[in-house]
């Protein structure tokens, strides 16, 4: 089934359910390279909470009053020489969503860099 950007959604694979073929095809290259030893740490849909000034950002709604911590959820994060990698799998000519653009900025400004492949 094609998803709302022409990908194909809900890939599968290692108990883990990935929003395109193209993201479990990403997964299956760092799982070599783990084993090669050319990378550590592997995570999955890691979710990084978004601080400013030492403190979470909330979003707040009628179902969460008090507020919810903003999260980024990346694709992937690991270790590559000694380096944290924080990854998106993105479509080259592939379209970004206001919400990612804005998010991305905001951890740009926590000091993490996010990898587009």
């Amino acid at each position: 089934m094609r998803g709302r950007y022409g990908n194909v959604r809900r890939t599968r694979l290692d108990g883990w359910t990935f929003a395109s073929a193209r993201e479990a095809a990403r997964y299956q290259e760092l799982k070599l390279l783990r084993v090669a030893g050319q990378i550590t740490e592997l995570e999955v849909h890691p979710s990084i909470p978004i601080v400013f000034e030492g403190r979470p950002v909330l979003l707040r709604s009628e179902r969460y009053p008090n507020g919810r911590v903003l999260r980024y959820v990346a694709d992937f994060r690991y270790a590559e020489d000694g380096k944290v990698i924080v990854e998106d799998v993105k479509m080259q000519s592939g379209h970004r969503t206001e919400t990612y653009r804005l998010k991305r900025a905001l951890v740009a400004h926590m000091g993490i860099e996010i990898r587009e492949t």
